[in-house]
């Protein structure tokens, strides 16, 4: 009973988490283009600028809505595999490596992503629908770039993940087993 509780709650914490990280990185990529917001997002959510009170707290909102789900998958994965951890002990210890695993990498793939755009694709173009009529194109393409990265790097960090919590079990099995 007790490794339900941590699975449930590997499945939630994850859902908060990554709404968390959806509103920062949302934050932090419209300082870079507000018209990625503006002439994108906002159409996309069908929200107004002032839907929720302003730019930035809408932008905050279009941040939750577009990660929660994404930390729902994330929790649902990493509580099954943890399930395979002898206790709830072990199996929350585990839970809570692995969502770090993924959140360290969704930051650094968005990181190489704002490189990436910056740097190259702003340069050499892109091939995706861009709204016409923009002021700053570099940088709406550098903050889809992150965009893109980042939700790369969470499936990436997942797959990590996941390698490493099965790794990890079979060093604890291992491990326990001699001491016996």
């Amino acid at each position: 009973m007790r490794k339900f509780g941590v699975f449930a709650a590997t499945i939630f914490i994850s859902i908060i988490l990554a709404g968390i990280f959806g509103i920062i990185h949302d934050q932090v990529t419209y300082s870079i283009s507000p018209e990625y917001f503006t002439k994108f997002k906002y159409q996309q959510f069908g929200f107004e600028p002032s839907s929720f009170g302003g730019h930035r707290q809408t932008v905050a909102v279009i941040g939750f809505l577009a990660t929660w789900w994404v930390g729902l998958m994330i929790g649902i994965v990493i509580g099954f595999t943890t399930l395979i951890y002898p206790d709830h002990k072990s199996m929350r210890k585990a839970s809570t490596r692995g969502i770090g695993i993924v959140f360290i990498t969704a930051v650094v793939f968005g990181f190489i992503g704002f490189l990436r755009g910056r740097y190259y694709l702003s340069k050499t173009g892109v091939n995706w629908w861009l709204p016409e009529g923009l002021i700053n194109r570099d940088d709406f393409i550098t903050v889809g770039s992150v965009h893109n990265y980042s939700y790369l790097g969470g499936g990436i960090g997942l797959l990590l993940s996941v390698i490493y919590l099965c790794v990890k079990k079979n060093h604890f099995v291992q491990q326990h087993s001699t001491h016996k």
